[in-house]
């Protein structure tokens, strides 16, 4: 088992997960935060630490693996987080909303820093 990131996050992005992880494996796209499944460790903490409830393990996925694959796919081109950024101005607007990688996602890197 591993942990995912998934729709919740998109445009959202807290990052309170990202300070909590013992292996750093978390990495930053433009609009959302993906964990690398081969280097995270299953402990689960930072699973409670996300507000706005992204933070699945990987039993949880959709069935065809939707997001296991999204986090597979981002975390290899993507930049790796160990700290806490400044999460988007405008993340309130967007945290209730459904459905939010179809129709905000960026394949952009982060920051990184």
């Amino acid at each position: 088992m591993t942990y995912i990131v998934t729709d919740p996050c998109v445009k959202c992005k807290f990052m309170d997960c990202v300070e909590v992880c013992p292996v750093d494996c978390f990495y930053e796209g433009e609009n959302f935060l993906v964990i690398n499944p081969d280097e995270c460790i299953d402990c689960g903490v930072c699973e409670p630490e996300c507000p706005v409830d992204a933070i699945k393990a990987d039993t949880e996925d959709e069935p065809d693996g939707k997001w296991l694959e999204i986090n597979s796919k981002y975390s290899r081109t993507w930049p790796n987080i160990s700290v806490k950024g400044t999460p988007p101005a405008d993340r309130e607007e967007f945290e209730r909303e459904e459905g939010k990688f179809e129709k905000y996602f960026s394949e952009k890197p982060g920051d990184g820093k």
